[in-house]
């Protein structure tokens, strides 16, 4: 059983939501705005399995609750938005959310999304290589999950961390979109692969000159060399 946290001011959509996750054997948690989810949020940091947080709220909008939500906890979110344009989902990636889905949207598949992407939080930590990789400016500690660019810690979302990870354990391998998405998603993954593309593209940003170890390979996928 999970417990979920509901962030949505349609009353309605909460009820649905609601209806779905309780079907399933799940605890649900209302929040009608943005400021109310982050005042649970730091009031019980360790008490919610994942968010669904709407966007279009009044007080505090989806994206600013996530930004504050993340100084108190790193629980996966969900982010439910009736706009579905590639600005506002790569805004959703770079504050470290787990998945986007555009409304109007699918119970059954909302629920099913859920799912995979606690099933990958809970068993995709602690699968990289405990030890350090070095190259040029570039560091990366495996298990303290923390990278330095030139000696300067960067952040990335858990996501980042896990595509990096993967491509750097599998160096100067060349992985197709298939193989990235499957390992570092799972294999129950709900989204398409702009998703991956969306993501190499953030990576490359956050690992600014050493961005170019990550090599595309056209009409195959991507590969870490170095």
């Amino acid at each position: 059983m999970y417990t979920i946290l509901v962030v949505d001011d349609e009353q309605q959509i909460r009820i649905l939501i609601r209806k779905y996750a309780e079907f399933e054997g799940h605890k649900v948690v209302e929040a009608g705005d943005g400021m109310e989810a982050v005042r649970l949020c730091r009031e019980h940091p360790n008490d919610f399995d994942i968010i669904i947080m709407d966007v279009m709220m009044p007080e505090l909008d989806g994206f600013s609750a996530v930004r504050e939500i993340r100084k108190y906890c790193q629980t996966p979110v969900l982010m439910l938005s009736a706009r579905g344009e590639e600005y506002d989902k790569i805004h959703g990636f770079e504050l470290g959310i787990d998945d986007y889905v555009v409304k109007p949207f699918s119970p059954k598949e909302l629920m099913m999304r859920v799912g995979a992407i606690l099933k990958r939080s809970r068993s995709g930590r602690g699968n990289t290589q405990g030890d350090v990789f070095v190259e040029e400016g570039l560091k990366i500690d495996f298990s303290g999950r923390v990278v330095t660019v030139d000696g300067q810690k960067v952040e990335l979302s858990p996501k980042e961390y896990d595509l990096l990870f993967y491509m750097v354990n599998n160096r100067n391998i060349a992985l197709t979109r298939e193989q990235l998405i499957t390992n570092v998603w799972g294999y129950d993954f709900y989204g398409d692969d702009r998703t991956l593309d969306t993501h190499i593209k953030l990576l490359r940003k956050s690992l600014g000159p050493y961005s170019r170890f990550i090599v595309t390979l056209r009409g195959v996928g991507y590969r870490f060399e170095a």
